[in-house]
This record gives structure tokens, sequence and C-alpha cells, in this order.
């Protein structure tokens, strides 16, 4: 079950902001939550991999049974497949959500914003309305926003920032569009965990 109580909460037990929002900074208290949170720092090797496994999932705002799949199961066969690393294919599927590939294009200010644009069905996908956040995208797919909705504050905001977008995300804002032009590359963005210590914690469970 995907979490939706406190967000800040989550940002003071992970001590990073998950959200990409000035609210969630956690420099204004670098306590841990709940009643004996000075208490909870785990030393144990699996509690440091438990606590860089949260922090992924949670960074992408996934629940335990999507998060667990796109891990043991979807990037561990494709990487067999396909003869890359294991970490670069779980990075790559993290990466190619649409919620995702709409957050990185700046539509939204965070990935839920950008998963209830999605579910909203405020976007086409190759020119179909499409409102799964977990689709997978691939090179060569657009992601268009309805046309009633270009005069939307929202999107006219959205589209006047101008904040880098990745290699692999072709961002055309006159159109309101986007296409994805490869699969994401490992480096170019910086992520808050190790993948091949997130891969660990699931090969010890």
């Amino acid at each position: 079950m995907r979490y939706t109580g406190p967000k800040f909460k989550l940002c003071r037990r992970e001590q990073v902001d998950l959200f990409g929002s000035k609210k969630y900074d956690v420099k204004k208290n670098r306590n841990l939550p709940w009643q004996h949170g000075a208490n909870m720092q785990r030393s144990s090797e699996y509690g440091k991999l438990l606590r860089n496994k949260q922090l992924l999932k949670r960074t992408y705002g996934l629940s335990e049974k999507q998060f667990v799949r796109i891990v043991r199961e979807i990037s561990s066969q494709y990487s067999k497949n396909k003869q890359i690393t294991h970490d670069t294919a779980l990075f790559q599927f993290l990466e190619k959500r649409m919620d995702s590939v709409v957050y990185r294009a700046g539509f939204a200010k965070t990935i839920m914003q950008a998963r209830q644009i999605v579910v909203h069905g405020h976007l086409l996908l190759n020119g179909k309305k499409h409102n799964v956040p977990s689709t997978f995208v691939q090179p060569g797919d657009k992601i268009t926003l309805k046309a009633s909705l270009h005069n939307s504050p929202l999107y006219s905001q959205a589209m006047d920032n101008k904040n880098k977008v990745p290699s692999w995300i072709k961002l055309d804002r006159n159109a309101y569009a986007i296409e994805m032009l490869s699969l994401p590359q490992v480096g170019e963005i910086h992520v808050n965990s190790d993948l091949l210590k997130v891969i660990e914690f699931y090969a010890r469970a």
C-alpha cells in the first residue's frame, strides 16, 4: 500500500527532501519522527540497507509491492535478456515510468503531482488518453497535454520553468509535448540511494 500520511515525516525519517518542495526542507527539523526518533538511528548493516532501500522507494513514491516487482522481477529479467547490469536496468525502469517522465520534463513540481496529472487524464500517450502512471514509456513515445488545458495556469507556469531536462527527454514547450528519445542514462541525474545496495537488500531478504 502506498504511504498517504504526512510527507514531511518521511523526509525527516530519511533526512532528505524526497519531494522537491521547500516545505519539506529537513534542515528545519533534523530530529527523526515519532516519540523515540532520536534513538532510532540504525547502525547495523541490515539497517543501513533498509534505509537505503526505503529512500529510493520513497523518492519515486512507490508502494512496496510496486517497488519490489520492479527490483526483483522486471529489471532483473530485463538485465539478463539485454546483458546490462541490474542496477542500470533498475534505474531505467524507475525513470521510464510515465509519472517519472512527466516529472523530469517539468510538467509537475513533484512526482506526486505528476502522478495526479496522469491519473486525472490530462495527458495523451501517442495521441490517446492515458491515465496509468506506472506505464513504462519507450523511446519514440510522445506524451502531450490535452489541447483544452494549454491555457491552464498550472501548465503555462510549468512551461516557463527553465530547469534542465534530461537528455533522454525532448520537451517542446510551445506544443506542451514530451518525447522519449532514448533510454535513461545512469549518472545524468542524482539518485539519493545506492542502487546496488537496494538490489543487495532484496537478495538478502
